[in-house]
């Protein structure tokens, strides 16, 4: 029985090529989409949770009043957390990571990432251990542990246990142990790890990211509500400030807080992406359905010439059923491939590492589970409904009800267009924010401009290199600060004070800080808007200079700020200058206030500007000499500022491209089933055209009658679309503070986008069926 509905199944879709293909064709193509978008969901939740124990690992964050939360804490703070809380088993202290120099033997040094980790480090994480004990790999100062991967680009095939690594080209460090290549999804960038250097800082310096293991069958909550004493007993100045831990598993997804308190962050576009799946395989499925339920009803004699002939009720479900699956796994089969072929280009937009191999059951069992739910559903009309037919009605066959009546079958029409136009909407929102922001003013001039790790001997060997690079004729500006300009600094909360402070405002004010030197000023091409420019190391008075952005002046309530005290804890400045506002975080933020001041300590970046009379290739070549000349240990690497800036937009604009990408998508789909759906329509009004051509209807008339019930749909769908995408980019648009507002031409152009192509859909096919000879519209069948 099975065999001969298969084969009826098969006969049946060969004749009906056509709408076999565009059903086939629209259904893969909207489960290929839903597809990668899963397999892209699923990396993001996967991220950390290859450790053991995972729900026990925890990451020490520190809450400030009003610059919300950061993952960095002081020196003391692992240590303590050890000693004091018996829930505590381990806690290891990171270092940020660092590009470094490596050298093994008698090989070419090479620049990798690493890690300061504490000798604790691989108690509290599981990275797969190739080689060596992880217990004892970093108790030694000298030890270094290193990934797979690197072990083969510094030793070849050489056992590397016990091989010595020059790190920096002045520290021996032997290896210990060789871990497995980190997994994509994880945080950890590092190719290998040292141990920590002993740290002399105190309780105020927030500069480390502290993890920790708890005991089994900890509750959180308790743990944490006495963590959040720790700050205040070890260091009373530190006012409004407290720790608390925060589950690893939660970090890259939920890492964004607002007064201590997670308000989202990757969790949101994961949220965007996903939902834009499910809206694709909707609309994918609205075209099977329809399509099917439209062409079962023109099987309303056949349904009466199998009833005549013996059929039973139950045959013609399990054939309309069996050729409906059949489609559907014919789809699903093609979504496959789609997506084995198309999986580079989506690792591309998103910049992603993904594979299907990779992939857990759960996605292949939901897509076998939405094959089967949409073949039956799909299938339900043709097979309960004609079925069930009288052989006397079902042989005078169906007439094709109009879209412009109420029915399923409009419904789902209106939903997928609804669908289209939301998607058509957000993308413009978001292409038109991202275009806001990239337009808006940085504060300093990005272009000409570069930055270099002062590292090796470059540090110390600073001004010879500025005075060499000022006098080749090549640079105009020289400068050096703590981090890259395009960063944020450090943060710091509370324990500010300047005349006229109120208490309130020494114990809640936030500043962003970075150090820096002399000539930042002209070399970044800022405004000083009163005051002048730091002259430290040339001016030693200048010891304790700092700047101030418009913003902190703002904040403060100064109004004659130069030479004004300032004071930061138990540090003494005085207000040298004023400089108008840059941005160094988020081109999406308001700038916040910022302190600038001068420092001899952890200065690792260098800022050059160059000038542009010169050719690219000949800056970059004094660069390289003059670099090489003072550091020759190291290559050079140097990064353009405005590069550096633009990545600022990097995830906007992986959102911008997916949402166009799948926008375009589903008006392609959206057009698929009208285009079957207008089809199936004229094949079903053939005798009415022809008659109507004989009696003189024009060719414009006729393609007018067939085209106007469809485009009734569409604006209905841009009418029920339109709200719904005003509230929900409005709702995505709040989490900028420096954000566009959505105008009325953003709706009618997306909404003239979705007539356009649909009008040139139905008209295709209605001019096509207007131009039909009638003399076979009218033969007999």
């Amino acid at each position: 029985m099975i065999k001969n509905y298969i084969k009826s199944a098969l006969r049946n879709l060969w004749k009906n090529k056509g709408f076999a293909a565009i059903n086939v064709l629209g259904l893969a193509i909207g489960l290929t989409a839903t597809l990668l978008i899963a397999l892209w969901v699923q990396h993001q939740f996967r991220y950390d949770s290859f450790h053991r124990d995972q729900s026990e690992i925890y990451k020490l964050w520190t809450s400030f009043t009003e610059g919300g939360a950061h993952d960095v804490t002081s020196y003391p703070a692992a240590d303590a957390l050890v000693a004091q809380y018996p829930e505590v088993a381990a806690a290891a202290r990171v270092y940020w990571p660092a590009e470094t120099l490596l050298k093994a033997e008698d090989r070419e040094s090479i620049k990798v990432i690493g890690n300061g980790v504490d000798p604790t480090f691989l108690e509290v994480f599981d990275f797969p251990l190739l080689q060596g004990q992880g217990s004892d790999a970093l108790k030694q100062k000298s030890s270094i542990v290193i990934t797979q991967s690197l072990a083969k680009s510094l030793f070849k095939d050489d056992e590397p246990i016990g091989k010595t690594i020059i790190v920096d080209n002045k520290n021996p460090h032997v290896v210990t142990a060789v871990l497995a290549d980190l997994p994509a999804y994880t945080h950890f960038t590092f190719s290998f790890l040292i141990p920590l250097e002993n740290d002399p800082s105190n309780w105020n310096t927030f500069t480390y990211n502290t993890y920790v293991r708890l005991k089994k069958h900890v509750d959180l909550s308790p743990l944490n509500a006495k963590i959040a004493s720790l700050l205040s007993t070890e260091a009373p100045d530190l006012k409004n400030l407290y720790h608390f831990l925060y589950p690893l598993s939660k970090q890259h997804l939920h890492g964004k807080f607002e007064n201590g308190v997670p308000v989202g962050g990757k969790i949101e576009e994961v949220r965007l992406v996903g939902i834009i799946g499910l809206l694709i395989l909707v609309v994918a499925g609205i075209n099977f359905v329809n399509l099917s339920t439209a062409r079962g009803q023109k099987r309303a004699k056949e349904v009466g010439v199998r009833k005549v002939i013996g059929a039973k009720k139950g045959n013609l479900i399990g054939q309309f059923l069996t050729e409906s699956m059949l489609i559907c796994l014919a789809a699903g089969l093609f979504a496959v491939l789609l997506g084995i072929l198309f999986l580079p280009v989506f690792n591309h937009l998103l910049n992603t590492q993904l594979t299907i191999s990779g992939t857990g059951y759960a996605i292949w069992l939901a897509l076998f589970t939405f094959v089967l739910a949409t073949g039956l559903f799909a299938g339900i009309y043709p097979a309960f409904v004609l079925s069930s037919f009288k052989p006397i009605k079902s042989l005078q066959g169906l007439r094709a009800i109009p879209l412009s009546r109420f029915n399923m079958r409009s419904v789902l029409v209106v939903l997928q267009f609804s669908i289209a136009m939301i998607l058509i909407i957000s993308t413009l929102v978001v292409r038109m924010q991202i275009k806001h922001a990239s337009e808006r003013n940085a504060g300093y001039e990005t272009s000409q401009l570069l930055e270099i790790a002062l590292e090796g001997d470059a540090g110390e060997r600073y001004e010879l290199i500025k005075d060499e690079l000022l006098s080749s004729g090549m640079i105009t500006g020289v400068t050096r600060t703590g981090t890259t300009i395009t960063q944020n600094g450090s943060s710091s909360s509370g324990n500010f004070s300047w005349p006229g402070a109120t208490p309130e405002q020494s114990k809640n004010t936030t500043f962003r800080v970075i150090r820096s030197q002399a000539d930042m000023i002209p070399t970044l091409g800022l405004k000083l808007i009163d005051g002048r420019d730091i002259q430290y190391p040339q001016l030693a008075a200048d010891s304790n200079a700092i700047l101030l952005n418009e913003a902190a002046i703002k904040m403060m309530g100064l109004e004659n700020p130069i030479g004004q005290p300032f004071n930061w804890g138990d540090s003494n400045f005085v207000i040298t200058g004023v400089v108008s506002d840059f941005i160094t975080g988020s081109p999406y933020d308001d700038v916040a206030p910022l302190m600038i001041y001068a420092s001899n300590d952890w200065m690792f970046n260098m800022i050059v500007r160059t000038d542009g009379r010169h050719s690219t290739t000949d800056r970059l070549v004094q660069l390289e000499h003059t670099l090489k000349k003072y550091n020759p240990a190291y290559p050079f690497n140097y990064r353009f500022v405005d590069e550096r800036y633009a990545e600022k937009f990097k995830d906007q604009k992986q959102t911008a491209s997916l949402s166009l990408t799948f926008s375009l998508l589903a008006i392609f789909l959206s057009c698929l089933g009208l285009f079957g759906m207008i089809a199936y329509v004229a094949e079903t009004k053939v005798k009415e055209i022809g008659v109507r051509k004989v009696l003189g209807a024009s060719v414009s008339s006729i393609a007018t009658l067939l085209s106007k019930d469809f485009l009734k749909v569409v604006f209905l769908a841009i009418l029920i679309a339109s709200p719904i995408a005003w509230w929900a980019m409005n709702k995505w648009l709040q989490d900028f503070a420096y954000r566009i507002e959505m105008q009325w031409w953003m709706f009618a152009l997306a909404g003239f986008i979705s007539v356009s192509v649909a009008l040139a859909t139905v008209s295709y096919q209605a001019i096509r069926a207007a131009l039909a000879n009638p003399v076979n519209s009218l033969r007999d069948e």
